[in-house]
């Protein structure tokens, strides 16, 4: 039995580091134009942008540590990946205003309705976990910007 048990060991160990040469790349491609740089919002709201929302919506992405270890790779890859296509905060539509309209009421709606930053983030990552008060502060702001670039529309 001792035996058996070994085998298996070994066996899941072998699994592990052949699961290592699988890792899909972490990439930062450069900034196009970075949200926080083409709006100017308070620093409070910046520093909350940063920590609750540019590691998944930027290329400004923090790679942990674990972020190189398979599996964990491939959800965190895949979640960064799926994060930058839905909103990247580093690719923000300067001169679009109708589409950076679309932007801002988007994250207001998921910030607002506790829908951002996902809970699986948020249990690892402490500083992206936002207070009920902060959750305002970031809803407001986003929602004075769009009424501004509404202005800028004219809608």
């Amino acid at each position: 039995m001792k035996k058996i048990l070994k085998r298996i060991a070994v066996g899941c160990i072998a699994v592990f580091a052949l699961l290592q040469l699988t890792n899909p790349p972490r990439t930062n491609p450069p900034v196009i134009q970075d949200f926080v740089a083409a709006n100017s919002p308070p620093s409070e709201v910046a520093a909350l942008l940063h920590a609750a929302c540019y590691d998944c919506h930027s290329h400004a992405t923090r790679w942990p540590w674990y972020s190189k270890v398979a599996p964990m790779s491939w959800l965190i890859s895949s979640d960064v990946a799926e994060g930058r296509k839905h909103l990247n905060l580093s690719n923000w539509p300067v001169g679009q205003p109708e589409r950076a309209v679309k932007w801002l009421d988007t994250m207001e709606e998921e910030i607002g309705d506790n829908e951002m930053p996902p809970k699986k983030y948020t249990a690892i990552h402490v500083d992206a976990r936002l207070t009920v008060a902060q959750r305002k502060e970031l809803a407001d702001y986003l929602d004075a910007e769009s009424a501004r670039q509404k202005l800028v529309t004219g809608k």
